[in-house]
């Protein structure tokens, strides 16, 4: 266990470079106090480390120092292959890029590891994509990226989803997310950090001004607050639903992990035909109109009345369409 950690604590300085003892305790989840005698014990190998006293200061390699101990275990090497999303590189511009890194990295393998990572890309395939959604047409993407990559300030125009819908914007590219197959950039905007989704960018200039990085920012921990504050903002009002068994089984298919959990938790008990009474979240009344379409005559919606108006007047207007067609049809 400790052999492992000192491994550990050579690689993320080799990959690193400056690391204080609180951030290698931190990567490591152990104390201070342990990094301290790892640090003895990396010294006593004959390890060119060294530590910088002062705020900043720290432990570094002395420079051109790299080990060739990765110490890759066999499950190590499988998730580098698992890890391997061959769509997403492809859009960001780096197919050939991942390509190579797997064959460098396939050839630097043991034989017995290369078997369980061949194995691997064999058994197991990773798709970003929905079943009914190909993802975004993000003919901007691999600029943003590269501009990300490069810390270059960028210039883009975006269509909004409010008015006015066009604006332009001078931005800071802090990163790259890609969710549901969607792609979205986090950038920086004066004092704000914001997120944009790529697929709405009309037009966009790498700028030959650089920015700087603010050095405590935190993708994971963002991107975590922002899907979670999405979520509270999502869902704006409720509704009291029927739904019939066919009703229920569907929603669960095609709605939120939000609607079915609300289902689960408030639904009645069947009645004689098996329909239960629910309250569900609903995001809009155009929203949930459209969604509750896609039940036609599994589901009614009991409140808010103005939402069972809207789907009693559509439910009139295409009962008259067809029975027009009916009546044409017959003459």
């Amino acid at each position: 266990m400790r052999a492992s950690r000192l491994l550990s604590l050579l690689m993320l300085l080799q990959t690193r470079g400056l690391m204080t003892a609180r951030q290698l305790a931190d990567a490591l989840e152990v104390s201070v106090r342990t990094i301290y005698r790892d640090v003895e014990s990396l010294h006593a190998a004959g390890v060119p480390l060294y530590g910088d006293a002062g705020p900043a200061g720290g432990y570094r390699l002395l420079d051109g120092y790299r080990t060739r101990l990765t110490g890759l275990t066999a499950d190590e090497a499988e998730s580098l292959f698992l890890a391997g999303m061959p769509g997403p590189a492809a859009e960001l511009g780096l197919r050939g890029v991942v390509t190579a890194a797997q064959l460098k990295l396939h050839a630097a393998l043991p034989a017995e590891l290369r078997d369980r990572a061949v194995r691997v890309q064999e058994r197991f395939h990773l798709d970003a994509h929905g079943w009914y959604y190909d993802g975004d047409q993000t003919p901007h993407l691999a600029t943003i990226a590269d501009a990300v990559w490069n810390e270059r300030r960028i210039q883009m125009c975006y269509r909004r989803w409010k008015e006015p819908t066009d604006v332009t914007r001078i931005l800071d590219p802090y990163a790259i997310v890609l969710k549901g197959g969607k792609w979205y950039l986090v950038a920086g905007s004066g004092e704000h950090i914001r997120t944009y989704r790529v697929h709405q960018v009309i037009d966009m200039t790498v700028l030959d001004e650089r920015f700087e990085r603010p050095a405590d920012f935190d993708l994971a921990k963002y991107w975590r607050s922002y899907v979670m504050d999405f979520r509270s903002r999502l869902y704006q009002g409720e509704a009291t639903v029927r739904l019939s068994p066919p009703g229920r089984t569907r929603v669960r298919e095609i709605m939120s992990s939000a609607v079915v959990e609300a289902l689960e938790r408030t639904a009645s008990v069947p009645d004689a035909d098996g329909w239960v009474r629910a309250v569900v979240p609903i995001e809009s009344l155009e929203h949930a109109h459209t969604e509750f379409m896609k039940l036609g005559g599994m589901v009614e919606v009991l409140e808010p009345y103005e939402l069972r108006e809207r789907l009693e007047t559509t439910a009139r207007e295409l009962a008259g369409l067809y029975l027009s067609a009916k009546l044409n049809l017959v003459r």
